[in-house]
């Protein structure tokens, strides 16, 4: 075990269950290979398996996929195995509930044997009106004092496909009247006449999750079974399951708040919704909070791991301020980013005293903040593009850009004067006109005078045309909650006609790049080739968000 062990309810529950054998630790992280992983569960990933290697123990992948009707499983489950590795993780077993079926039909007749199991032949409609509410206890079933041998003959005509769907089911016999809804002899199998992506044809019944799972987790030998609180009320059956059979010892289940964000949602129902009413482009979309989307938007995994062990562990739900995964993030890539000149909203600037067959070069440093990364050469000449907001006809207070008798520097080249500009038919400007003084170059020691202005530019005859996805947050603030959302309809906003400096046509799917004076940006995995690339903004360069 590492020095300086954190101190959590979990890491004291561990302690307290293993003493000084911490490193007999087993866990797993069980995802339903029905749906890309979100950042919520990147929080119960980096629980599990960081819990294992900081005590030395380990921790399985496992699929829980007990319900065959669910398509796809085979796509996403290489989806999640890639996600986990990206995350920097690797599982100790690779399982699949499937592997335990016959293990878990044994055990079903086990139970049924010590009289704690029975065949209903209630509808899945009477079974819900059987089950009563959370105020009313509920009825037994008419079913439920079928004879050890009747139930054992029934269960195996259900196995044989001899009943149709939802004719019958296998339930756990535990108490009607319960205050937890969950212990109401609660289904154990049902008849499902579909092939499983990884049995095939051999099952018509099948478990169920709560059935499965603990199930699973005690054969596995996983010492403690950690999980959001959603699943808490479930943890009597947990418990009930795990000692009828009469695993020993038994795997302990504690449970930890769920991740919520601000400014997104996370439920797999309202990312759907979001598809495929045409405002998310897919499961990876780069607004989305699911893991393959933040990959694709640039976010690393050092950030993602960072920001879950930053935010703790506890059992109070609260809603975390997005800006704080954005802080881990800027604190992640600051020094390692190439800090890069593009420009998303050209102007051409004609520097009208420059000679017009030169192009010099200057050197700019790739990182101002870390100039372990050393420098690169970028090419000047007469005509650059700079930013459209960085020029106006008639200024407004305290703007140090351009405007006609204004002088300010570009930057890692000389200082320019407005002199004149162009305006098209529809009066909109086309052209700035300067003059620059070539005394004023960067790196030459002038100092005759100041400017207040500093501004990024590309010159017109090397610059690479771009595409950049400004994305922005899917929902304000004030209104994400599961009762409704109030769309954001800037959170893409695309600049068709940016431009940026020749180093960029190097740039990798792993690269990351500060935009000076913008902000972060990547390659977009999915779209951008080399012909036509395109880049996301993965994060704005400051924010306003202070972490306590």
């Amino acid at each position: 075990m590492k020095e300086n062990t954190p101190s959590s309810f979990i890491h004291h529950a561990i302690s307290e269950d293993l003493g000084d054998n911490t490193n007999r630790l087993i866990t797993r992280f069980p995802p339903e290979p029905a749906g890309y992983l979100h950042i919520g569960h990147a929080k119960a990933i980096c629980i599990n398996f960081g819990l294992a290697e900081h005590y030395g123990g380990l921790c399985n992948l496992r699929f829980d996929e007990t319900d065959p009707t669910k398509k796809d499983m085979e796509y996403y489950v290489e989806s999640i195995k890639d996600t986990i590795r990206w995350l920097g993780f690797q599982w100790n077993e690779l399982c699949y509930a499937s592997n335990y079926f016959e293990q878990f039909y044994e055990y079903a007749v086990l139970l049924i044997k010590k009289g704690v199991a029975y065949v209903c032949d209630l509808s899945a409609e009477e079974t819900r009106q059987y089950r009563g509410t959370l105020n009313e206890p509920g009825k037994n079933s008419p079913y439920r004092n079928r004879n050890i041998d009747e139930n054992l003959d029934l269960f195996e005509k259900m196995k044989a496909g001899e009943f149709p769907d939802g004719a019958r089911t296998l339930r756990a016999k535990i108490d009607m009247a319960s205050p937890n809804i969950n212990m109401r002899d609660p289904i154990i199998y049902r008849i499902i006449h579909a092939p499983h992506y990884n049995t095939g044809d051999k099952w018509c019944v099948y478990p169920t999750y709560d059935y499965a799972h603990p199930l699973e987790d005690a054969i596995e030998g996983v010492t403690h079974s950690l999980c959001g609180v959603e699943f808490e009320d479930h943890r009597p059956l947990y418990d009930w399951f795990v000692n009828q059979i009469g695993f020993d010892p038994a795997p302990r289940q504690i449970e930890f708040a769920e991740l919520h964000l601000s400014n997104t949602v996370l439920g797999k129902r309202h990312i759907r919704k979001l598809i495929e009413d045409g405002i998310a482009d897919g499961w990876d979309d780069p607004r989305l909070m699911t893991l393959p989307g933040l990959r694709r938007r640039g976010y690393t995994p050092t950030a993602i791991r960072d920001f879950i062990e930053r935010i703790g562990l506890s059992k109070a739900q609260s809603t975390v301020d997005i800006g704080f995964l954005e802080h881990c993030l800027r604190e992640d890539i600051s020094l390692s980013s190439k800090v890069v000149m593009a420009v998303l909203d050209p102007i051409k600037l004609i520097i009208t005293n420059y000679p017009e067959s030169q192009t010099e070069m200057v050197e700019m440093p790739n990182n101002p903040k870390n100039l372990d990364l050393g420098t690169r050469q970028m090419p000047f000449s007469r005509e650059v593009y700079i930013e459209r907001s960085d020029f106006e006809e008639i200024a407004p207070p305290k703007y140090h850009r351009l405007y006609p008798g204004n002088e300010v520097r570009l930057a890692g080249a000389y200082f320019v004067t407005c002199t004149d500009f162009v305006k098209d038919e529809s009066g909109r400007i086309v052209e700035v006109h300067a003059t620059y003084d070539p005394a004023t170059k960067s790196g030459s020691g002038f100092s005759e005078r100041k400017v207040k202005g500093t501004i990024h530019w590309v010159s017109c005859a090397q610059a690479v045309k771009i595409r950049c996805n400004l994305y922005d947050y899917l929902f304000f603030d004030d209104d994400t909650q599961e009762s409704g959302f109030r769309f954001n309809e800037n959170s893409l906003v695309v600049a068709e006609n940016a431009v940026a400096e020749p180093s960029i046509i190097n740039a990798g799917q792993e690269d990351r790049f500060q935009f000076m004076r913008n902000a972060y940006f990547c390659l977009d995995s999915k779209t951008s080739s080399p012909n036509n690339p395109v880049f996301n903004r993965i994060v704005e360069i400051k924010s306003s968000y202070k972490p306590t």
